[in-house]
């Protein structure tokens, strides 16, 4: 239950007659309402009420949505408030100074923050010649008709303002009901169902004169609609504090999963997730079996000499401490790395090998949108996408995101400019790919697209420091952060 839900709840129980305890010494709601009918025939007698205020609409029993405490009584607002709008402001009468005007926009920042910062004003002179039709009054409800239904705004003591007609509604509160109580029926899912039921398949949802007056309003003896205030005022506050502990627990709970699948990366490339097994073959054997495939590919063609090159890890390089069986290594060392090819974009076809664009791929795979083509050729079969290679955005605003090509579509695709190709060769892709996506590495993306505004260089990639664990061990490794993971996924749901 989130704070607004346990508001409601308190607000419903408020309603219910079920938040305070009953005082057989108050005067009775029936009591009340006699008052307020004497009242008002007075009134018609005097010629300030015409007859028609006199007459109420009867409740019947299918109408009354629950049982409410014996010295209370179903009313309809009409009964104990007169529901009134403004006379009409023409736009040609706003000033940007004088007597405050509000809309229902006004309003809704009143009854959330208690102020507003108002641009729209009328006349002094305006609001004199409106006044004997009525203008809002201290203890008056202030309800918004239109847009956000239903903000509710108790007007202060000394308050001067006008309103907009049609957008907001003046509940006057000429029989003194407690405006604070009065505020909370209105905010109380029972009331809201009223107006939300009538306003199902209508194109504007607005709040009415006629509508409003015969809501129903669950009506206690005045002492105890004072108790209940000052109940829910008790209990607000708690709830304000519940419902901020409420976010931060959401919060850590939408947090955590992503925070422990980072820990988790980080735990296994420092070699903390498995154990080491001194019967694994070491690292350093792994390398030195690299090295020869690559020269026995020099020797057929299919490398240059260059690609035998390797740049040694500097100390000042090493971010953390591995097990005695691992080794520090470039990635380029361990993985071919290829660059994409620079397609002009008006020589895309309707027909030919698809080309992969930084906004072709996600972390889960392929965007099959907005898919380019171009007619493929020998020169271009260096650029040509494999079951197994990693991809790499290097520029832009997702500079370091990745897609691991685990199952390739059966047509051909064709790797463009700014997107990086990173071929594992001997060592299990698997682990290279949860390195790559380790705080350990996009972390020194992020620190290299910040110096070079959000692109990285194929250089930036060759030289990405790789902590190499035994082949086996890498194997161990990743069948270990896939079960971790699923249980993670599991906290999400």
């Amino acid at each position: 239950m989130n704070a607004q839900q346990l508001k409601n709840s308190i607000l419903q129980e408020a309603i219910m007659g079920k938040l305070v305890p009953q005082d057989p010494n108050d005067e009775p709601a029936s009591v009340l309402l006699d008052k307020i009918r004497e009242e008002k025939k007075r009134l018609v007698k005097e010629g300030k009420l015409k007859k028609k205020d006199l007459e109420e609409t009867p409740i019947s029993e299918d109408e009354r949505p629950f049982e409410i405490p014996e010295s209370w009584e179903w009313v309809r607002i009409k009964t104990i408030f007169d529901v009134c709008s403004a006379r009409r402001v023409h736009e040609k009468d706003w000033r940007t100074s004088g007597i405050p005007f509000y809309r229902a926009r006004e309003i809704g920042k009143l009854a959330d923050n208690g102020f507003v910062d108002n641009d729209l004003f009328i006349d002094q002179q305006l609001y004199d010649e409106f006044s004997p039709s009525g203008v809002p009054k201290e203890g008056d409800l202030m309800i918004t008709a239109v847009g956000t239904l239903g903000k509710v705004y108790i007007v202060k003591e000394g308050e001067i303002f006008y309103y907009k007609d049609g957008s907001v509604l003046c509940m006057e509160n000429k029989w003194r009901i407690n405006p604070q109580y009065a505020k909370y029926v209105i905010e109380s899912p029972v009331f809201i169902n009223q107006y939300i039921g009538e306003s199902q398949g209508t194109t504007v949802a607005t709040l009415t004169m006629v509508r409003v007056n015969q809501y129903l309003f669950p009506l206690p003896p005045l002492a105890e609609q004072k108790r209940i205030v000052a109940k829910i005022e008790e209990l607000l506050p708690k709830i304000d504090e519940y419902g901020k502990a409420q976010e931060a627990l959401d919060k850590l709970n939408e947090e955590l999963p992503e925070k422990l699948k980072k820990s988790i990366l980080q735990e296994a490339i420092e070699g903390r997730l498995v154990p080491q097994d001194p019967n694994d073959e070491p690292a350093s054997v792994l390398l030195d079996k690299i090295r020869k495939e690559k020269a026995r590919l020099v020797k057929e063609g299919k490398l240059k000499k260059k690609d035998l090159e390797e740049t040694p890890i500097e100390e000042n390089e090493i971010p953390f401490k591995i097990p005695e069986s691992w080794e520090w290594c470039k990635l380029g060392t361990i993985a071919a790395l290829i660059g994409g090819f620079a397609f002009k974009s008006h020589e895309y076809t309707s027909s030919g090998s698809r080309v992969i664009r930084i906004s072709d791929i996600t972390e889960n795979g392929f965007i099959n949108k907005n898919i380019v083509r171009f007619p493929f050729t020998d020169k271009l079969s260096q650029y040509v996408i494999q079951e197994g290679d990693i991809l790499m955005a290097m520029t832009g605003g997702t500079v370091g995101k990745s897609l691991y090509v685990k199952y390739l579509p059966e047509e051909t695709m064709l790797l463009n400019q700014r997107v990086a190709l990173i071929r594992p060769n001997i060592v299990f892709t698997d682990y290279i790919d949860y390195v790559i996506k380790s705080q350990h590495i996009q972390g020194i993306i992020t620190e290299a697209k910040n110096s070079t505004n959000d692109n990285i260089s194929m250089g930036d990639i060759y030289n990405f420091p790789i902590p190499l664990p035994p082949l086996s061990e890498q194997k161990r490794i990743v069948a270990k952060i896939e079960e971790l993971m699923h249980e993670i996924d599991k906290l999400k749901v």
